[in-house]
């Protein structure tokens, strides 16, 4: 029996960089707008920021946890699709294997259902970005 729940999208990827860089991706708002979407994101848990989701708009966020260079929890869109995006890294050689959860889809709301749908096709390709960013970057 699987306790996997089926509202939650996951998705890890190995990245050939150091705890430290793949950290600044996440919170640098430079280096963010670089592989996901402009914003003004930082490891402050309570800190208010919106990322520019291009055709979805601005999406608001919330910082709710904060582990430097561990993980980082963050409400995003509250009041629409209310769920909660959570990165962790984990040393993995001379890299970091960077763990997604995506929780919290209403698979009840057709926005709740084609948002779990187009991210979880999504996220993949946005986890994939990371690596070229930060070789770009020279981190």
């Amino acid at each position: 029996m699987s306790t996997t729940d089926p509202t939650v999208i996951r998705c890890e990827q190995f990245i050939a960089h150091p705890p430290a860089a793949v950290w600044k991706a996440l919170t640098d708002p430079e280096l963010h707008a670089r592989w996901w979407a402009a914003g003004d994101v930082r490891p402050v848990v309570g800190h208010r920021f919106t990322l520019d989701m291009g055709p979805w708009g601005q999406q608001a966020c919330e910082v709710l946890t904060v582990e430097p260079e561990r993980l980082l929890r963050y409400s995003f869109a509250p009041g629409s699709l209310d769920t909660t995006i959570t990165w962790r890294l984990s040393p993995e050689g001379t890299g970091t294997r960077l763990f997604l959860e995506h929780a919290g889809f209403d698979l009840d709301s057709p926005l709740g259902k084609a948002a779990f749908e187009g991210m979880g096709h999504g996220w993949p390709d946005v986890l994939a970005r990371i690596e070229p960013a930060l070789s770009a970057a020279d981190l």
